[in-house]
């Protein structure tokens, strides 16, 4: 089926977000008739869209490449696109210095996804010389940006005093609010704080909404942590962790 799209709704960027929601054909048709005819945020989306499937067939070297056009054009996601792609081997073989890069550039441009997204290569030092201070740098500048993953991880940094004076109090905020961000390692970083203080009803609340947006990893992790705490409840869910973990690990069909 064949849809007519007025020219104005092809070059809408927000009317294409709001169809990708509605109607993921419709929009990906609509997002590559767009990036045709040059539109800087369709471009990045085609990427993206590309990249994820989402209502057209599943391409990582094409979404590469329409990640490359709009990044030479100054398209600063699609930039930290490009490094993610490389970081994890998505449409190019895989190569952390290359990603580095350009995160980097994205970074300093002012990007609060790639100012994370280089953090963690410059704390882990993959691709780049390990740089503690940087990437504590970068998170704050990313967390003060409002990026909720970037302020569980700079309250982390504050909590264990990790190149930085300790701060429990700080860390407790930047935990906060990450949890309110959505962030479920920040819900799960404040849940613990929580937990420790004797709130355990509020502390059992974040622990629950980190199990429904957990990834994996995450909860395979985290279950195998919460089953030595002291608190018989809290301690309680670490078996909903590894239960979710595992299905999560689930082929789907």
């Amino acid at each position: 089926m064949s849809y007519q799209l007025r020219r104005e709704e092809v070059l809408d960027g927000d009317s294409l977000k709001a169809m990708l929601v509605e109607s993921p054909a419709r929009a990906a048709q609509a997002i590559l008739i767009a990036a045709r005819e040059g539109v800087l945020d369709a471009q990045a989306l085609l990427g993206q869209i590309l990249l994820d499937g989402q209502g057209i067939a599943q391409d990582q070297p094409l979404a590469l490449r329409w990640f490359g056009i709009a990044a030479q054009r100054g398209h600063l996601m699609a930039r930290n696109m490009l490094g993610r792609c490389h970081e994890h081997g998505w449409g190019c073989a895989a190569d952390t210095t290359i990603a580095a890069g350009h995160y980097r550039v994205a970074a300093e441009a002012g990007l609060d996804w790639a100012m994370y997204n280089y953090a963690n290569l410059l704390a882990t030092g993959r691709g780049v010389v390990e740089d503690q201070v940087q990437a504590l740098s970068l998170y704050r500048q990313a967390a003060e940006l409002g990026h909720a993953k970037s302020m569980n991880l700079f309250g982390r940094y504050l909590e264990e005093g990790r190149d930085c004076p300790a701060d429990p109090l700080a860390a407790r905020l930047w935990y906060r609010r990450s949890a309110e961000g959505g962030d479920f390692r920040g819900q799960f970083s404040y849940a613990t704080l929580l937990a420790d203080e004797g709130h355990v009803d509020e502390a059992m609340s974040w622990l629950r909404r980190a199990l429904a947006a957990g990834n994996q990893n995450f909860l395979r992790v985290s279950g195998e942590a919460l089953n030595n705490a002291p608190h018989p409840r809290i301690r309680a869910m670490s078996g909903k962790y590894r239960q979710r973990a595992s299905e999560l690990a689930q082929p789907l069909g």
